[in-house]
C-alpha cells in the first residue's frame, strides 16, 4: 500500500524546502523526502541573485536588471524576473527578521573570509555591520585555532580590493579552545551558554575572555568582524553582549565549509516545513519508480505514478500527483558523472552531453561561454525534457542545481535560481493537484 499525497518533493536543500513551503500555501498535503542531510549547512547562508552576468560583467548593483538579457534555457530565463522577486518576497516572508536586504532590488557587498567581496541580494542580519559598502574602519578578528580565516590576509585583500575603509586583521587565540580540530559548533556553543574558560588572569566566562582579548587589539575602529562562529541559539545575543563589552559593532564573516550561518538557514526552514504541516522524512534514498504507462505522444506524456525509497533496507512506496526533482548538481550527487557521461540517477532524465547541441549548452564543457555546464534543461513549466525537447513526464518538475543552462559559481546566483525555481515548481506542482 503506497503512502499517498498531493505533491512529493525529493531534496531537502534550499530548492526542496522553498518548493515544499511554497506548495504548501496552495492548500495541498505535501511531503518532502530527502536522502542525505542538506546542503545548507555547507553553504554561507547568503541567498544570491545575480553578482554577475553570464559574459563576466560586474560585480552588479542590480541584480534584476541583468536577468531580461539572459540566454535561453537559463533557469531565470524559464520562470521569468517577476517570480524571481516573488521568490524573494517569499523568502523575506520566511525568515523575518533573521536576514537584511528586504524591500530593495540592490545588491550588498559582503565580505568573506578570504577578503573578497560578494554581490548579494539577501544576507543574514549578523553580517550587517561589515558591508563593505560602509566607509567605517573594521578591525577583523582570526583565530590560532581556525586557519580557514586568516584575518591579516583578507584584512588586506579587501584594502587592494578598493574597500572604502581600512581594514587591519589580527589572530588570536579563542578562549577555551586550545586545538585546530575543534567544530566550529563547539566555539558557538562556548558562546552561547558563556561558560567558564580558564586564562592568564584566572577563570572568567567565555564572552568576557574574548571581548578582553579583542579590546587590547582595537586602535579606534569602530567594528569588529568574527568569523561565522559567534553563537547559534543565541547568536543574536552573543553578538549584542561582544559588542557591548567592546563598545563598538560586531559582525560575522561568512566562512566555507561547515558553515553556521547555513546550519541557521536550515533551522528556519525545517522549522518552516514543521509550521506549515509538511511531512518530512531523511535518509531515504529514492530507488525506483513507476509511470502509469498511459503517455502517448510529446502533447500527452506519461505521469509518474509512484516511487519507491528505501527505509532501513524496506522499499516503500510512495504515491503522489505531483512531483518536484531537488536533488542537487554534481555536488549533491543530483546529477553523477561517469567515464560514458553524465546523468540524472532517479528518473533518467535527459542530461545534455557537451557532443550535444543545445542553443544554452556548448560543445565543450570547458568552452568559452561562461554559463555552460551540465544539468536538466527543462521547460518554462520547469519539467525536465527529453532529447526531443519534449517533457520527460507530465507531473514532475525539476528545481535548483539539478539544472542546467547556468554557471552558478561564475555569476553568483546558485541560492537565488534554488529559490526561484523552487518557488515556481512548488506553486505548479501545488495548481497540477487541482
Amino acid at each position: 500500500m503506497a503512502i499517498e499525497d498531493d505533491v512529493l518533493v525529493v531534496g531537502g536543500g534550499l530548492a526542496g524546502t522553498t518548493a515544499a513551503l511554497a506548495a504548501a500555501e496552495r492548500d495541498v498535503q505535501v511531503r518532502l523526502v530527502s536522502y542525505r542531510q542538506s546542503t545548507l549547512r555547507n553553504a554561507s547562508g547568503l541567498i544570491d541573485i545575480m553578482g554577475y552576468t553570464p559574459a563576466g560583467d560586474g560585480p552588479l548593483v542590480d541584480p534584476f536588471g541583468a536577468l531580461d538579457d539572459l540566454p535561453a534555457g537559463h533557469p531565470y530565463e524559464r520562470v521569468g524576473s517577476e517570480a524571481v522577486r516573488e521568490a524573494l518576497a517569499f523568502f523575506d516572508g520566511i525568515v523575518g527578521d533573521a536576514y537584511a536586504g528586504a524591500h530593495t532590488d540592490a545588491n550588498a557587498l559582503v565580505p568573506t573570509h578570504g577578503g573578497t567581496v560578494k554581490p548579494t541580494a539577501r544576507y543574514p542580519t549578523s553580517t550587517a555591520a561589515g558591508l563593505a559598502s560602509d566607509d567605517r574602519d573594521a578591525l577583523l578578528v582570526g583565530f590560532e585555532t581556525l586557519p580557514d580565516f586568516e584575518a591579516p590576509l583578507a584584512a588586506s585583500h579587501l584594502e587592494a580590493a578598493g574597500a572604502p575603509f581600512t581594514a587591519r586583521g589580527v589572530t588570536v587565540r579563542f578562549p577555551g579552545i586550545g586545538r585546530d580540530d575543534a567544530k566550529v559548533t563547539r566555539y558557538a556553543h562556548l558562546l552561547d551558554h558563556d561558560e567558564p574558560v580558564e586564562t592568564p588572569a584566572g577563570e572568567t566566562t567565555a564572552r568576557e575572555a574574548l571581548a578582553e582579548t579583542v579590546r587590547t587589539h582595537l586602535e579606534g575602529e569602530s567594528r569588529v568582524g568574527f568569523p561565522a562562529v559567534l553563537g547559534d541559539d543565541r547568536a543574536d545575543a552573543v553578538r549584542a553582549d561582544l559588542g557591548d563589552r567592546l563598545g563598538v559593532d560586531v559582525f560575522e564573516v561568512p566562512m566555507g565549509p561547515p558553515s553556521l550561518p547555513g546550519i541557521r538557514l536550515e533551522d528556519l526552514l525545517y522549522e518552516a516545513l514543521e509550521a506549515a504541516g509538511i511531512r518530512v522524512t531523511t535518509g531515504v534514498p529514492v530507488v525506483d519508480y513507476e509511470t502509469d504507462g498511459e503517455g502517448t505522444d510529446a502533447t500527452d506524456p506519461e505521469r509518474i505514478d509512484r516511487v519507491v525509497v528505501d527505509r532501513n533496507g524496506a522499499e516503500v512506496p510512495h504515491r503522489a500527483t505531483q512531483y518536484v526533482l531537488a536533488t542537487g548538481g554534481l555536488v549533491g550527487k543530483g546529477v553523477q558523472s561517469e567515464r560514458d557521461g553524465v546523468f540524472e540517477p532517479l528518473f533518467d532524465c535527459h542530461v545534455p552531453q557537451p557532443a550535444d547541441r543545445y542553443d544554452w549548452f556548448v560543445d565543450d564543457v570547458f568552452g568559452d561561454q561562461p554559463y555552460a555546464r551540465f544539468g536538466l534543461p527543462v521547460d518554462r513549466d520547469l519539467r525536465p525534457l527529453d532529447a526531443d525537447d519534449d517533457p520527460e513526464f507530465s507531473n514532475l518538475r525539476a528545481a535548483g542545481a539539478v539544472l542546467g543552462g547556468y554557471d552558478f559559481a561564475a555569476e553568483k546566483s546558485g541560492s537565488g535560481v534554488s529559490l526561484a525555481t523552487g518557488y515556481v515548481a512548488g506553486r505548479r506542482a501545488a495548481e497540477g493537484c487541482r
